[in-house]
């Protein structure tokens, strides 16, 4: 190969970042898609999303553009390391972003990629995004005009970051130091909550940790029930999320809402969540005088846990136990979501949000609700 060609590649190469950039701008995702061999790849996996071939590419791309408010990317030249009919490289990428629901944000981030030479000339054959900053501070500008499209909710809660505008509580009487919201609580205290719950409608168990919790799940819910399972790293930590989605004992939601394409089957996904036979999940704050309340994005589990599910069980590790509603807010914004939010950037390369509060304050049919109380802190 000579010196010609040797340029005319590193040309070609640079002009296919650059027409990936102005698809992304454009909204153009299948120009974007033929940028790509048949078999290539965008992967993300700070979203996360792994797109191979071009049609996954075409549609991945049109569900997250039909979120967006504004986005702006910029490419910078990175490097070119040329190997015959193949190539390597880096991008370097500067993004501004809002979507409809609120989210907002500037990433620094790197494109690791691989080039093939085509008959229709040269093409990625694998891009790999990888985010290296985040700034989640409110954006001062705006876009001229919204963009088209409407975005839709998600099932899982921590995919729907955006700026908290939660009601703002009323002061407590004897505010609680935020750096107490992580620490269990007493046996007494667990026994006041349980009684609360109890005299609310609930059932309330008091158990010893998460493996306890993991076990008592499986009597509470009948092998083949349909169950869905909200976003909560109580349930992650625990195995409680892997024994009902991956287990194979249950009739299991999420997996089947997952495998839905959301541009298509919203309203499919929206009736499966919506009213499940069983819905588990954990909750932000549960309060001495005998309320639970959960914090969501999306608010897309809240129909579940709120009536729309024939049961509930819902575990509560110690360090969740406040007063009053009023704490019981304050835990939410001071501590859970902060710790959400960095979670949300490590996962998805997107900050969280508090968009809407769900407070459970009694069970008006007797057995619906069941409070597991943990004496072990788990989850946030």
């Amino acid at each position: 190969m000579n010196d010609f060609q040797t340029i005319a590649d590193r040309v070609e190469i640079e002009a296919l970042r650059g027409e990936f950039t102005d698809a992304v701008m454009m909204r153009d995702r299948p120009r974007l898609a033929s940028l790509f061999t048949p078999d290539g790849a965008l992967r993300m996996p700070d979203i996360p999303a792994d797109q191979v071939g071009r049609e996954e590419i075409r549609a991945g791309g049109e569900r997250l553009q039909s979120q967006w408010d504004f986005f702006v990317q910029t490419t910078h030249p990175g490097t070119i390391l040329l190997d015959g009919d193949t190539a390597t490289g880096r991008a370097y990428i500067q993004e501004l972003f809002r979507t409809l629901d609120g989210r907002q944000g500037l990433h620094y981030a790197v494109y690791h990629d691989r080039y093939q030479r085509t008959t229709e000339g040269w093409k990625f054959a694998e891009r790999v995004y990888e985010v290296r900053y985040l700034d989640t501070s409110p954006l001062a500008g705006t876009a001229p005009h919204t963009a088209q499209g409407s975005g839709t909710d998600r099932a899982d809660a921590t995919a729907t970051p955006a700026p908290t505008s939660a009601p703002t509580p009323a002061p407590a009487p004897a505010p609680v130091p935020a750096a107490s919201f992580a620490d269990p609580a007493s046996a007494e205290q667990l026994e006041r909550v349980a009684a609360a719950l109890r005299a609310n409608g609930f059932a309330a168990e008091i158990l010893d940790d998460a493996a306890a919790a993991r076990a008592r799940v499986k009597d509470l819910i009948p092998e083949g029930a349909g169950v869905f399972t909200g976003a909560s790293e109580t349930l992650r930590l625990s195995g409680i999320d892997e024994d009902i989605n991956a287990g194979g004992r249950y009739d299991a939601i999420r997996p089947r809402v997952l495998a839905i394409d959301r541009a298509t089957g919203a309203d499919e996904i929206r009736r499966l969540v919506a009213s499940p036979e069983f819905v588990v999940n954990s909750v932000a704050a549960v309060t001495e005088t005998g309320s639970l309340v959960l914090a969501s994005g999306s608010g897309s589990q809240f129909p579940a846990n709120a009536g729309g599910a024939a049961h509930a069980v819902w575990i509560v590790g110690a360090q969740k136990v406040v007063p009053d509603l009023s704490t019981a807010l304050r835990r939410v914004e001071e501590h859970a979501l902060p710790l959400e939010n960095a979670r949300a950037l490590a996962v998805y390369g997107m900050p969280s949000a508090l968009n809407r509060l769900l407070i459970v304050n009694a069970e008006q049919r007797q057995g619906r609700g069941t409070v597991l109380l943990l004496r072990e802190a788990i989850g946030y």
